[in-house]
């Protein structure tokens, strides 16, 4: 169940993220170009932590952080990202460009619990990873953000990880452009975790694939895997057409 947040309490809400995230700078143009939208923050936020992102009914703010390589894809040329997610969820996004953060608020009585949600899966999306284009996919009803922590189904060696993101991706990409074209989804390796957006059973089904991956299995029998899912997913909605 979703809480209710009134204030961040460090102490309550911060979680592991993974250890790739860095600084990066800002020009001055930069800074011009996004001044609207980004503001320092006093919320102290470890390099290495996250800010687990928590809302519910009657709460004003959620926080989501984003990996500082990632802030500038999130607010976009002359802040134009940044304009559409807050225009398309009724919101409110402030940047905290030093520390990676976003709040998120409603922009009027009428946004919704779900536009909220909605603004903080885009955001997410694109921190793990996908281009605005693809992330804004999730604005569509139907559409869920999964996640994959790499670290908790493998062992924690750098080698062992390089090893099945390998494996995911395939050779020039081939393995994961399969997976996306046969699920109707879209997959993002990044750091030590895989993102993957899509419909509900379709993300899900791109998922199963990739734990197949990461378990071993060989990417003929995972093909065949997914395929076999697919037909079950077209027969059910062939037949709901006809109810």
């Amino acid at each position: 169940m979703l809480e209710k947040v009134s204030n961040v309490e460090e102490n309550n809400v911060v979680k592991n993220v993974p250890k790739e995230l860095s600084n990066v700078g800002e020009g001055s143009s930069q800074k011009n170009s996004k001044q609207r939208f980004i503001q320092k923050s006093s919320i102290p936020v470890s390099r290495n932590r996250v800010i687990q992102s928590r809302t519910s009914v009657g709460v004003t703010k959620i926080y989501v952080t984003i990996p500082l390589e990632r802030v500038g894809a999130v607010v976009g040329k002359n802040g134009e990202t940044l304009e559409k997610i807050m225009e398309e969820t009724r919101t409110k996004i402030t940047i905290d460009s030093i520390n990676g953060v976003a709040v998120i608020e409603p922009v009027s009585p009428n946004t919704s619990p779900y536009d909220v949600m909605k603004a903080q899966d885009v955001i997410k999306a694109i921190g793990y990873g996908f281009p605005p284009e693809k992330a804004f996919r999730l604005l569509d009803e139907d559409a869920v953000l999964i996640l994959i922590d790499l670290t908790q189904h493998v062992k924690d060696s750098e080698n062992h990880l390089t090893r099945i993101k390998g494996r995911i991706i395939g050779e020039n990409g081939r393995a994961r452009k399969n997976i996306e074209e046969m699920t109707n989804t879209y997959t993002s390796v990044y750091g030590n975790y895989v993102a993957i957006i899509g419909s509900y059973e379709n993300a899900n089904i791109a998922r199963e694939a990739i734990m197949m991956l990461i378990e071993g299995r060989q990417h003929s029998t995972v093909y065949k895997y997914i395929e076999k899912l697919m037909r079950q997913v077209r027969r059910a909605q062939i037949a709901k057409l006809w109810e």
